[in-house]
């Protein structure tokens, strides 16, 4: 079997990785890069995944939010289940391309995360707790209200 070319070419020189206009993502030795998304009007950290080299490729080719699911070992397009589309705004790479920076407008609840929230980082960890093995450190929740309600829209999980 002929195996297949890869969907991005590999980096040059670091000058050429740094300073080039040819996109060669440096993804990591689990085949991922990181994915910071944004919303496009706030610029609040909606959710932090991973993309290979196919959902970083549909990504750009359909607009829409594509990644890799790691715990699931699958491609996972954002909303298909929820309805949650992410529309692509921009995508930034970083200078050395192992980054990415992606702007989203979230279509239908408006939430990215899965427990309905509009971010999956609805929780704050205050600082000056001591940690110890006798102490839980506390989280704050600063996400405000769900947008959704999880078992209707992804069914009970019982």
């Amino acid at each position: 079997m002929i195996a297949a070319p890869p969907l991005f070419p590999l980096p040059g020189t670091k000058q050429a990785l740094e300073t080039g206009d040819t996109l060669t993502p440096r993804f990591g030795p689990d085949g991922t890069i990181t994915c910071v998304t944004l919303d496009a009007d706030s610029r609040a950290v909606l959710m932090v995944a991973h993309m290979n080299a196919e959902s970083l490729a549909r990504t750009i080719e359909s607009g829409e939010g594509w990644y890799w699911s790691r715990s699931r070992s699958e491609l996972w397009h954002k909303g298909a289940t929820s309805g949650n589309v992410q529309k692509v705004e921009d995508i930034l790479i970083d200078c050395d391309q192992d980054a990415i920076v992606m702007t989203v407008r979230v279509e239908g609840h408006g939430a990215s995360c899965h427990t309905g929230q509009v971010s999956c980082f609805y929780r704050r960890i205050p600082l000056g707790q001591t940690a110890s093995p006798d102490t839980n450190l506390r989280l704050e929740h600063v996400g405000g209200a769900a947008k959704f309600d999880p078992a209707d829209v992804y069914g009970s999980k019982d």
